[in-house]
């Protein structure tokens, strides 16, 4: 079995490509494949460099405050791009790299977009498997949260904090939506069950127990009533689109308020266009959510 890819919406609403129906019945390679968006977009390795290499560009060329440690932490360090309005709302975003790869600096190109429109962006990072353990990873972006609301104001960051993130950083924003800093947050191609991780060469890093999948898991867990906003990709693979329509489902059932936003035609990479480019289909939901 090769690597499936959802192009149309039509085909992702039923559940019936989703390769975990069939989980027990596959062989490892396929089992890892399910969650392997690198291989998955064919040219994830070009999108990548060119992100990595736009945000060295705006790291070195806005107005920021970079490395400022909110932890004890080699990683618990948050990079600050206060807007001119002390007041006005902050995009704070987590990075994806299934907990376990990837940095804030990298994603700093992301600035962009909601800085367009006078927001603030903070980019807390935090630390990776196997040096740390998922419990760990998940209170350190409350850690930051609590940083923020102590010292946001000092850096001339005190507005409505919208909470996003992508890939691992998705589930993050699910884990964290509770925090009282949170007034919305906005997940992007997140992963919101961590079982199935488990039988994946990821977990050779993560080593997950049952303890952690039953309670860092937001599909397992009860809806914060916060709005949240779930966005993915219409060609990003199987198991990433049916977690997102599962948690939103779970959530409308629960009476917690928020949309399903699918990005047509985009994959795992590509949708992040869509929160960089101030006309970008994310960050007009971004600004929505302050409302």
């Amino acid at each position: 079995m090769g690597i499936i890819c959802v192009n149309d919406t039509r085909v992702t609403n039923d559940g019936s490509s989703d390769p975990r129906l069939n989980w027990a019945t596959l062989s490892q390679a396929e089992r890892d494949a399910a969650y392997d968006n690198n291989a998955a977009v064919k040219n994830s390795a070009a999108l990548i460099a060119e992100r990595n290499q736009a945000s060295e560009a705006l790291r070195a060329s806005r107005k920021s405050v970079l490395d400022v440690p909110y932890g004890d932490r080699e990683r618990t360090k948050i990079d600050l791009y206060p807007a001119t309005d002390g007041t006005a709302p902050c995009l704070v975003f987590l990075h994806g790299g299934y907990w376990q790869r990837n940095a804030r600096d990298v994603f700093a190109m992301l600035v962009e977009g909601v800085a367009a429109h006078g927001w603030s962006v903070a980019i807390p990072g935090y630390s990776l498997a196997p040096d740390a353990s998922l419990t760990l990873i998940v209170a350190e972006i409350s850690q930051s949260l609590d940083w923020l609301a102590q010292n946001g104001a000092a850096y001339g960051i005190s507005g409505p904090v919208i909470l996003s993130g992508w890939s691992a950083g998705a589930h993050l924003v699910a884990m964290a939506l509770d925090h009282p800093r949170v007034a919305a947050g906005l997940a992007i191609s997140g992963v919101y069950d961590l079982a199935p991780i488990r039988d994946t060469g990821l977990n050779n890093a993560l080593k997950l127990t049952d303890q952690e999948v039953a309670q860092l898991s937001p599909l397992r867990l009860p809806a914060v009533h916060k709005r949240l906003d779930i966005a993915y990709g219409t060609a990003e693979l199987p198991a990433l689109v049916f977690d997102s329509i599962q948690l939103h489902e779970a959530r409308v059932a629960a009476g917690a308020p928020g949309r399903l936003v699918p990005i047509e035609g985009a994959d795992h990479f590509s949708i992040l266009g869509e929160l960089r480019r101030p006309d970008g289909a994310l960050v007009d939901i971004a600004r929505k959510l302050v409302g």
